[in-house]
């Protein structure tokens, strides 16, 4: 009998850029760190490239338009939290149309902030993506043990 492969969780976080400034939103009646900070991400919807994925995720969210071109693939994450995932890191700085909240259902706030000034309640594995995009640090491992110690 074969054993069933392993499968795990993509998705795609879109950083939206102005500047030194990161758009955020805060995650409301999800279900999932509900009150905190992110980015316009979600799941990738199967048989979809990540830049589609992060352009129709901007449409859905924030209601804008972005031009495959325009962005720009800037970080991936091997992540671990209540399960294992893979979080791709895409980042804009031209959009058509005004960012609004289009699913106010799921966010309360949009909101523009400093890269240096990021909330204290940005989801922690979002804080660190944002940190390594700064760095230019194109792939990170969050939320795992170390798999050694060096002896001193």
């Amino acid at each position: 009998m074969q054993k069933e492969r392993f499968s795990m969780q993509v998705a795609v976080h879109l950083f939206l850029v102005k500047g030194a400034q990161v758009l955020l939103l805060r995650r409301y009646n999800t279900g999932y760190q509900d009150g905190n900070y992110s980015v316009p991400a979600g799941h990738l919807d199967g048989n979809e490239e990540v830049k589609t994925a992060a352009i129709r995720e901007a449409k859905e969210e924030c209601g804008i338009d972005i031009d495959p071109a325009s962005l720009e693939m800037v970080g991936v994450m091997h992540r671990r939290s209540n399960d294992e995932r893979i979080d791709f890191f895409v980042a804009a700085t031209k959009w058509r149309g005004e960012i609004i909240n289009a699913e106010p259902n799921k966010c309360d706030e949009l909101v523009w902030v400093d890269m240096d000034k990021l909330p204290p309640n940005v989801i922690p594995y979002v804080r660190q993506a944002l940190s390594n995009y700064r760095q230019k640090q194109w792939f990170d491992s969050f939320g795992w043990e170390p798999a050694f110690e060096l002896k001193k």
